[in-house]
Formats: structure tokens, C-alpha cells, sequence
């Protein structure tokens, strides 16, 4: 649905998007991330026909964006940070007007707007003024003007931004139930949204891509090795955290034990293990027939932010000049 193929973008000595490929397939949902100034924005308006390339390519919908941009902006939805809305309107009032700008037919303008209030939950307050409305339904608002035209890609930019956590929670649901029917491109600095919502991830930093795989794929590569957390209490006397650590490191398999913390009697570690080796049944035996109570035992993941920070964490020395 949208294939990004050696696409740059320089700015006199500045280099904003340098050399990136990738392809999102039709109805995924894909977190787009990077830190500030890693050329988000700027491949974003690129991909709405907002300016053009210096290089390569990017097509919407089979459209390439520089060849046929009416083509690729009718089927483009865009929900900025802040939603182009018009305070003095009624939300019904307001988005047949983006219907007519956007070319909903006439005759099917009005079935239209009641399709899109419903779906994203603003049905209820189609007569009152937007400048009435809390941030939430502003917001949802601006969700709907973005999908009123139907189009087959949603480009949202920090969607949830400002919203308290009921809100933010129900927007995400909206934004998962709008997938199939549409292709979503989602921009955030919220990390937790994107393991919630998003299937796959795109990674830039200073321009350049680092990463284009699911959130799953990611962890399993940076781990590296498995991992288990595991916490361990003393019986009948004191703990001692030395003595568990070396008895762990004896376990087959078993490539490094980490003391995290010792606190009341008890001790967290994380087992790292050679790839492949499942330790978790020997590391629980050998806990117990060493006399300790065994109070958890579970796979220690990598977080998407884990993630991110070691992707996007470059050499300063190396940096191309300021992005945006």
C-alpha cells in the first residue's frame, strides 16, 4: 500500500531523510518513530504530497507521490497534532464541509457523516459546537474529518498528545478498529501506544533508517540471548545473594546471572542463556533442592523503549548536520 524506496531529502548542506526504504502492506498498522529532528516530519510530507523528494522514490496506493499527487492526496486521511478543526461549527455541520472539500458525493454526503460519527463515537454531540467539546471528542472529531473521504491511508500524527488516560485509552481502541479498512501510518513519542496498537515498526534517527520490523522480531534480535527474571526468598534463615548467584551460574545452560536487587530477605536476578537452551524447569529444581523459596520465575523481555534507545543511539560524531 505505501513503498518508500531510496527516498532523501537535503536541505542545502542538511541531510533531513537520507536513503530509506520501506513498504507497509494493506491494512497494517505501523508505528513510525524517531527521536527529534530523526526526519519524521519530513518523510510525512513527503508522503502527502505536502514537497517533493531530492531522491528516490514513494508511492501511496500504487501512486507514485511526485507523478500523481491529486491521486495520492484523495487517498490519503491526515489527523495533525493539532486537528484542523473550526470552533464556531457544529461537529455535524463541520464535517460535511470537509465531505464536499474532500469529494464525497453529494448523495452520499449525509450517510457518510453518519457513518464516520458513529464509528468514531462522536454521534452523540453531532449538533453541538466544536468549541464546546472536550479535548477527547476534539480529537475524535479530528479522526473523523481524517477518514471521511474513505481513503485507503491514514497518516496520524501524535494522536492521543494531551489527552487524559480514559481518553487516550479509547482513542487507541478507535485507531485499532479503523485497521483493515484502512492502512495507518501512527507518528508518537508515546512507546507503550506502539506495542498496544501497532503490528510493526518503522525506526529512524538522524535520518537514516535503523530498524523496519514487528515490535516480536525487534526484542528477539537485540536480546540476543534468553533471558529469565527470577526472584528467590530465604526459609529459615538470612539470604544470601552471592551464594544463589554462583549456585545459578552452575545451572546447565546458563551464560550469566545478574544480582538486580536484595531487599527483605530476598534477591532478583536475571539468568541470561545460551540461544535456544530452555533453563526455566532446571533453574526452578535447582532453586528448590537448594533449600530457597522460588517467589517468580519469568521470561525477561525487552521493552520498546529498550529498543529505541539502542537503535537510535549514534555517535554524535558521525551526525550529518540538524534534521527536521
Amino acid at each position: 500500500m505505501i513503498k518508500v524506496e531510496g527516498l532523501s531529502k537535503r536541505y542545502a548542506r542538511n541531510v533531513a531523510v537520507d536513503d530509506i526504504s520501506f513498504e507497509v502492506n494493506k491494512g497494517q498498522i505501523v508505528g513510525f518513530l524517531g527521536p527529534n529532528g530523526a526526519g519524521k516530519t519530513t518523510t510525512m510530507r513527503i508522503l502527502t504530497c505536502f514537497m517533493p523528494p531530492s531522491s528516490g522514490k514513494a508511492s501511496v496506493a500504487g501512486f507514485d507521490v511526485m507523478e500523481h499527487p491529486f491521486e495520492v492526496k484523495k487517498r490519503i486521511g491526515y489527523l495533525p497534532e493539532t486537528p484542523p478543526l473550526y470552533p464556531e461549527m457544529e461537529v455535524a455541520e463541520y464535517l460535511e464541509f470537509v465531505g464536499k472539500l474532500k469529494g464525497v458525493p453529494k448523495s452520499d454526503l449525509a450517510k457518510r457523516v453518519r457513518e464516520v460519527s458513529e464509528k468514531v463515537n462522536v454521534a452523540d454531540v453531532s449538533k453541538k459546537l466544536i468549541s464546546k467539546l472536550s479535548k477527547g471528542y476534539k480529537q475524535r472529531v479530528g479522526l473523523a474529518q481524517a477518514i471521511i473521504h474513505n481513503p485507503d491511508v491514514l497518516i496520524l500524527d501524535e494522536p492521543t498528545a494531551g489527552l487524559d488516560p480514559k481518553q487516550i485509552n479509547e482513542t487507541r481502541q478507535l485507531i485499532k478498529g479503523l485497521a483493515g479498512d484502512h492502512t495507518i501510518i501512527l507518528s508518537t513519542h508515546i512507546l507503550p501506544e506502539v506495542e498496544q496498537v501497532c503490528e510493526k515498526v518503522v525506526i529512524i534517527t538522524k535520518g537514516k533508517l535503523v530498524a523496519t520490523d514487528s515490535v516480536a522480531n525487534l526484542t528477539n534480535r537485540l536480546q540476543g540471548t534468553h533471558s529469565v527474571a527470577l526472584e528467590v526468598a530465604g526459609r529459615d534463615s538470612s539470604l544470601d545473594p552471592q551464594a544463589v548467584l554462583q549456585h545459578l551460574e552452575k545451572v546447565a545452560g546458563v551464560v550469566r546471572v545478574i544480582l538486580i536487587d536484595t531487599k527483605d530477605n530476598r534477591s532478583r536476578f536475571e539468568v541470561e542463556s545460551q540461544p535456544g537452551a530452555a533453563i526455566r524447569p532446571d533453574l526452578a529444581r535447582s532453586v528448590v533442592e537448594a533449600g530457597w523459596n522460588l517467589n517468580e520465575l519469568h521470561t525477561a523481555g525487552v521493552s520498546l523503549e529498550e529498543i529505541f534507545l539502542q537503535l537510535t543511539a549514534t555517535d554524535k560524531a558521525t551526525a550529518q548536520g540538524e534534521v527536521q
